[in-house]
């Protein structure tokens, strides 16, 4: 098959694009390199892979998705706290305007799309675990937008015939995870010896970026046209948990300064991933801390290369 991944140069998209490669799949990638995290470490995670580019926001998508089968649809403006503010138009742009160009051209030309959504649409979810049809209540404009492209997807659907399945991530870590999410912080910290500002004690769903990346291709492969899947890690942990759980990978103990909550963050999430597995046969198969001391490992080493 040949594949077309936008933000493939990113933390999730350049593993989605490695993973197809080794499974003999031609991957084609857009990312625009923008400035929101270095540029240079982006093209690192590209090395490898034949990446244009370009912004879907005036990119020729006739010619980038000819004889594209499918398209994985990671490009968007990442981040839940600089989505407050004079910021927000950039998450219009790039997540909304963005993708419903992308939507169109996926459409004409007869190419499945898989979205990667995100679980900041629940907010502060109602249940836990938390299952695909529980209440979208996002409690940031960043989850506004990735809600708002959810719809957009429905809509191409039902108007113009588009292949879309969603796939909602919860907090994805591992390897090139970017570096103003929590655990690349913590580990650099431990890593360099310097302080960590902890805001918050949140509990989460970590899910390791391989499980992540089969889940991705188990939608484009299984899921159903208009359906919507929870792809998160089967045990959760608080920050502090998982510091704790860093400190004993690394050997070091980290000194932490606590700060009062994060603005726009759920205080805890969880994936129920019933549906993923019943229609997907996909379920996580990544321990926590088998995915942090292979995350600490990628930042250490990167430390040691500095």
């Amino acid at each position: 098959m040949r594949y077309l991944v936008t933000g493939a140069a990113g933390f999730i998209g350049s593993h989605i694009a490695d993973g197809l490669r080794a499974g003999g799949h031609e991957v084609v990638g857009l990312d625009s390199f923008n400035d929101y995290y270095d540029p240079a470490r982006k093209r690192e995670n590209a090395e490898g892979v034949d990446v244009v580019e370009g912004d879907l926001v005036d990119a020729d998508l006739e010619d980038l998705l000819e004889g594209i089968d499918g398209v994985f649809h990671l490009a968007g403006q990442p981040g839940v706290r600089a989505s407050f503010g004079p910021d927000f138009e950039h998450y219009v742009t790039r997540n909304i305007h963005a993708s419903a160009r992308l939507f169109e051209a996926a459409a004409r030309r007869g190419a499945r799309v898989v979205y990667a959504s995100s679980s900041s649409i629940y907010g502060d979810a109602e249940s836990y675990p938390t299952r695909e049809d529980a209440r979208p209540h996002p409690i940031s404009p960043y989850g506004v937008t990735k809600l708002c492209v959810e719809h957009l997807a429905y809509a191409h659907a039902r108007t113009s015939g588009l292949e879309a399945v969603v796939v909602r991530y919860f907090t994805v870590y591992g390897p090139r995870q970017r570096p103003d999410m929590a655990f690349t912080r913590v580990l650099e910290a431990l890593a360099t010896g310097r302080e960590f500002h902890l805001t918050g004690n949140v509990s989460r769903s970590f899910t390791f970026v391989a499980d992540a990346v089969d889940g991705a291709v188990a939608a484009m492969e299984r899921g159903k046209p208009g359906e919507i899947y929870n792809i998160g890690g089967g045990e959760g942990a608080t920050m502090t948990e998982a510091i704790a759980l860093a400190e004993t990978i690394a050997g070091r103990e980290l000194v932490v300064e606590r700060h009062g909550t994060a603005t726009g963050d759920p205080g805890r999430t969880r994936a129920d991933v019933t549906k993923a597995r019943r229609e997907l046969g996909w379920q996580p198969t990544t321990a926590l801390a088998e995915g942090l001391r292979a995350q600490w490992n990628w930042v250490a080493g990167r430390v040691a290369a500095l």
